[in-house]
């Protein structure tokens, strides 16, 4: 099967980079499953795709329950014969900074994703291959901030996501399924750039808010990029909003920069 034959996409039903990368996979010649507990959403883009001559399913799944998980790939590969390419791009509403409102993030952008990730390894295992990409975030990458940022249980949870990819790499040889992950900066959803319009040129820089955001076509061409290529397995693209995209170098041990104690 070609490798992006069909392509789960999870968390694919609002208005952001769920749907942009769908429609992007889409219109590269996959079949895409597109999921979210949102079913107007869901079925909105799996419309979307269709209208532009796209072939497109939409199936509703709560990521957080394995069962609903088991059931979504199990769809694809009755609907479009097995699944390609897995994006884990699910992510919770964010909450408040209380701890205890941490559980919501790391259930769906992290437990969820180990859930999808493992059903759809063994569904490419049939396939004799497959590529999986997670969606992570640079402020997983933060060693403590100084301007306020950050919302800690999506920020937990995407620190796992990245450390649960580079664990993963050993899946290119044993299996012929490559994971990878894209840790973006700031993005141009309807929510963030509303917030960033509202600030002036100062007041961004004061409050360490990027001078620019990335869009929704930027990320979907960069997700695309980690599912085809063939050379990459077990990496994390850094992509800051205003610089240009990076890997990080395999292996590297990270924090550099030590202080003596």
């Amino acid at each position: 099967m070609d490798e992006n034959g069909v392509v789960i996409v999870t968390g694919a039903g609002g208005s952001g980079c769920g749907r942009s990368i769908a429609t992007r996979f889409a219109f590269d010649g996959a079949a895409v499953v597109v999921s979210d507990i949102d079913e107007a959403g869901g079925h909105g883009t799996a419309l979307l795709i269709e209208r532009n001559g796209g072939r497109a399913a939409f199936f509703p799944a709560d990521v957080r329950k394995e069962a609903q998980v088991k059931d979504l790939v199990s769809f694809a590969e009755a609907t479009f014969g097995g699944v390609s390419v897995l994006v884990n791009n699910a992510s919770a509403p964010h909450g408040d900074e209380g701890i205890g409102s941490w559980m919501n993030a790391i259930e769906t952008d992290l437990l969820g994703a180990i859930h999808t990730t493992r059903w759809a390894i063994e569904a490419m295992r049939r396939c004799h291959g497959g590529a999986i990409v997670n969606i992570a975030s640079i402020s997983a990458l933060w060693h403590g901030r100084k301007s306020p940022g950050g919302i800690p249980g999506y920020d937990v949870a995407k620190a796992g996501m990245i450390r649960m990819t580079t664990r993963l790499a050993s899946l290119a040889e044993t299996d012929g399924i490559r994971v990878n992950c894209l840790a973006p900066g700031w993005i141009a959803t309807d929510e963030v750039r509303r917030l960033w319009e509202s600030l002036t040129p100062g007041e961004r820089s004061a409050r360490g808010v990027p001078s620019r955001l990335l869009t929704t076509d930027q990320i979907s061409e960069a997700v695309l990029r980690l599912a085809k290529d063939r050379a990459l397995a077990g990496r994390v693209l850094v992509w800051w909003s205003e610089n240009a995209p990076h890997l990080i170098e395999w292996g590297d041990r990270g924090y550099r920069d030590l202080v003596e104690i």
